[in-house]
């Protein structure tokens, strides 16, 4: 079973899969963050680094599905290949910060790879406003993500509420955070747990364990 978390910058998608992983037994699948090289200097300078970035980002997530696809394991996933091309990729094009020529390309490796990926059994998308993504980028203090611009996120909003809307890939289940504390509040967590529950169609539910 492949799982995958989607949603923006700031919205808790590593937190949240870490936390289903432990609860459901599940393996995870992380985004290519840490060590990633050309994360700090896209910030800086993007139209510079947005190709490359992209490209890095493009290639670990085409490695992820491919490894998902050969295991029978239950595995969920740190961001979808899907997001890639349809929301940051579209939108550094958009917004003139990647030309069209490296955009060209870009889609035309992404398309080909398409032809031999699967959607995700599962996609759960974390709805957050601004306000919210902020407060949490600023929480988690990385210094590259100290420039980020609340247009450049704004931006991004758009795009995922434009792709979960016209999303036809697969099961989709929409989750709004702004009110949630996952991290802190055992409550918001078995909120989320119940909801993953009923989209993947268990008859009966795991235990859920509120002391912890």
């Amino acid at each position: 079973m492949h799982i995958a978390i989607t949603g923006n910058i700031g919205a808790g998608k590593t937190t949240l899969a870490a936390k289903l992983a432990e609860h459901f037994g599940w393996e995870v699948l992380y985004e290519a963050v840490e060590g990633n090289p050309y994360l700090p200097p896209f910030y800086d300078d993007m139209p510079r680094w947005a190709f490359h970035l992209q490209m890095y980002f493009l290639k670990s997530r085409y490695e992820q599905v491919l490894q998902i696809q050969k295991s029978n394991r239950r595995i969920i996933q740190d961001r979808t290949i899907y997001e890639d091309a349809y929301i940051f990729a579209m939108n550094l094009y958009k917004s003139g910060i990647m030309s069209a020529n490296d955009y060209t390309t870009y889609r035309g490796i992404f398309d080909l790879m398409m032809k031999s990926v699967k959607a995700p059994d599962l996609t759960i998308y974390l709805k957050a406003s601004l306000p919210k993504l902020v407060s949490q980028i600023k929480k988690r203090g990385r210094d590259f993500e100290a420039n980020i611009s609340e247009k450049y996120l704004e931006d991004l909003n758009e795009h995922y509420s434009e792709f979960t809307e016209n999303y036809k890939e697969g099961k989709i289940l929409v989750v709004e955070v702004d009110s949630l504390d996952f991290v802190n509040n055992p409550k918001d967590l078995a909120f989320i747990i119940s909801k993953v529950d009923k989209a993947l169609l268990y008859e009966k539910p795991p235990q859920l364990n509120f002391t912890e």
